[in-house]
């Protein structure tokens, strides 16, 4: 198992990365469906803290195996079975997301994990013994990822509080391997590869918003009063979803990448870019809900499913790709995504929140393409 280059020209996502980001698509599916119920139910406080446990495992092992193909994708036979397996983890943890979301029963979600996790530390040993030169920073991410395991499984037998505590100390002390096993030699990962496979990423995140616009135009085919607003409805989730991604894909990232500390900002902070996503979609039913009379929540509340969301959105948008280059398109654009985001956060005071969101978010869109035309001229 050699080292990739990380200067390989034409570097892309391989059909096997391809396939392990399919799998997941379940799981960030029913993380999104969970979040929804839980919201139409008025269970929020629990249905936040779940969807953020739930999506944290997901994102992580994703990231994980992301990083280490960029830098070890030999795509020979052992790899493929041992990914395979980590694809089986995968399913294993999409099936365990609705008993953790409405039971607060973890051991399913964290058996798929774990197998997720065992499996690449199968591949972080196997790059130990071929690769001589990153052997020490290989090593540690075996050990570091195989003891954190541990913990997740001891965590199972913690009650009540206990375990939410013990999740926030493992999540901690999952997130902190990478920068331990990296902070003396470096995996030779590469930019444009990791900036286009996190953007596949966000494609999959923004899926469960489009599928929500897709249910409110179902919704309004079927039912005959009350049609015509759900059908605004859909369209005004449509402009969101379509300016999110304008807004994510309007520059290429890779050259954010120039450290080990500005790739772990940009890496970790994917997070929030990721779950605000999926989460959207899960506020757009919820809006479908409040139109049809199918939740208790009050019109504030349905409201911020969205807003919430979007405004996080924006903001992560703009802590990772705009604050970094202000330059490039004006302080105009610099200030407009959190301005934005604000504003989107007050749209539940009027009477068309999702709607008023639309006309925000096309709003900036149009912003920042006069002022990339303008910085190119």
């Amino acid at each position: 198992m050699r080292a990739r280059n990380a200067d390989e020209e034409h570097r892309a996502a391989t059909p096997l990365e391809l396939f392990f980001d399919l799998c997941f698509v379940v799981a960030v599916s029913l993380a999104g469906a969970g979040l929804h119920h839980a919201l139409t139910e008025n269970h929020v406080a629990h249905g936040v803290l779940g969807y953020v446990m739930v999506f944290f495992a997901i994102w992580w092992a994703w990231m994980n195996f992301t990083w280490f193909a960029s830098a070890y994708d030999t795509d020979d036979g052992l790899y493929r079975l041992t990914t395979m397996v980590q694809i089986v983890g995968a399913l294993v943890l999409a099936a365990g997301v609705p008993r953790a979301l409405d039971r607060t029963d973890f051991s399913v979600i964290t058996a798929g994990y774990v197998i997720m996790r065992l499996a690449m530390v199968a591949q972080w040993l196997r790059a130990a013994h071929a690769d001589p030169e990153h052997r020490p920073t290989t090593l540690r991410y075996a050990a570091g990822v195989a003891i954190v395991q541990v913990g997740w499984v001891a965590r199972l037998a913690l009650p009540g509080a206990w375990g939410i505590v013990g999740f926030v100390v493992l999540a901690l002390a999952d997130v902190a391997v990478p920068i331990y096993a990296e902070r003396f030699s470096v995996t030779p990962w590469h930019p444009s590869h990791i900036a286009e496979r996190y953007g596949l990423f966000t494609v999959i995140v923004l899926g469960e918003s489009i599928l929500a616009a897709t249910t409110a135009m179902r919704s309004a085919l079927d039912s005959g009063e009350g049609g015509a607003a759900l059908l605004s409805l859909a369209a005004a989730g449509v402009v969101i979803v379509f300016s999110m991604w304008w807004l994510y894909f309007d520059r290429s990232a890779s050259d954010l990448l120039t450290s080990l500390r500005a790739s772990l900002v940009w890496g970790y902070g994917h997070l929030v870019i990721f779950a605000s996503a999926a989460a959207v979609g899960a506020g757009l039913e919820v809006a479908i809900d409040y139109d049809t009379n199918a939740t208790h929540l009050s019109a504030l509340a349905a409201g911020w499913a969205v807003t919430v969301p979007v405004a996080l959105y924006l903001l992560s948008v703009w802590a990772l790709h705009i604050r970094a280059c202000a330059s490039e398109r004006g302080p105009m654009v610099a200030s407009a995504f959190p301005v934005t985001a604000v504003l989107v956060l007050a749209t539940p005071f009027t009477h068309a929140p999702v709607h008023v969101t639309a006309v925000l978010m096309a709003g900036l869109v149009l912003l920042t393409q006069v002022a990339g035309r303008r910085a190119t001229a």
